[in-house]
This record gives C-alpha cells, structure tokens and sequence, in this order.
C-alpha cells in the first residue's frame, strides 16, 4: 500500500494550497480517507475525513469554512483545497486511508504560511 502526498508548499496567509493524496495497493473506494497534520514541536492532529463515497465529511473546527475534502474513487486521489490559509495551518499534512482493522499512513507533504 502506498499514500503518496503531494502539493505542499510556502505560501502566505489569506493563499490557497491543494494536497492531493494518491493511493495504490489498496481498494480505494471502500476507505475512509483523512487529513491530518503536525505542526513542529506538537502532536498530529485530526484536520478533516471523508467517507468511502464521498457522502460524509468531517472537519476539526479551526478550519471549517476554509477548507475542504474531497475525493476521486476513480483516480484513487483523495485532495484537500486549503483556502484562507492562516500561520497556525504550518505543519506537515498526512493523508490516512482507514476501515476496520486496518489504517494507512502517507509520507507527509509540507505546508508553510508565512505572515
């Protein structure tokens, strides 16, 4: 299995960023696919999922509103457009593929806003 991040960036506050997590190995469509991210020096942290068909989301509160989560189950991608990005958004997004029992972890892609 594979989660491959990408889209990352330096970008100042008030941009716009979009992640994008391609998978493989895996049956795509029958995932819950998330967002998270660690910022240096604290903890990964939940920043938003969606359901296997893209009917369900989920947002931590600080970035309702100015993000949001969708995916592709034909092109196994799932993306996280980030707009009105904010200094506190800094830290390294990972995508997470999850089901029962199982749960998959991408490499990281990098954000950084900058003041």
């Amino acid at each position: 299995v594979q989660l491959q991040a990408f889209g990352g960036g330096l970008v100042q506050a008030g941009g716009s960023l979009r992640l994008s997590c391609a998978a493989s190995g895996l049956t795509f469509s029958s995932y819950t696919m998330g967002w998270f991210r660690q910022a240096p020096g604290e903890e990964r942290e939940f920043v938003a999922r969606i359901s296997w068909s893209g009917g369900y989301t989920d947002y931590v509160d600080s970035v309702k509103g100015r993000f949001t989560i969708s995916r592709n189950n034909v092109k196994n991608t799932v993306y996280l457009q980030m707009n009105s990005l904010k200094p506190d958004d800094t830290g390294v997004y990972y995508c997470k593929a999850d089901r029962i029992n199982e749960a998959y972890w991408g490499q990281g892609t990098e954000v950084t806003v900058s003041s």
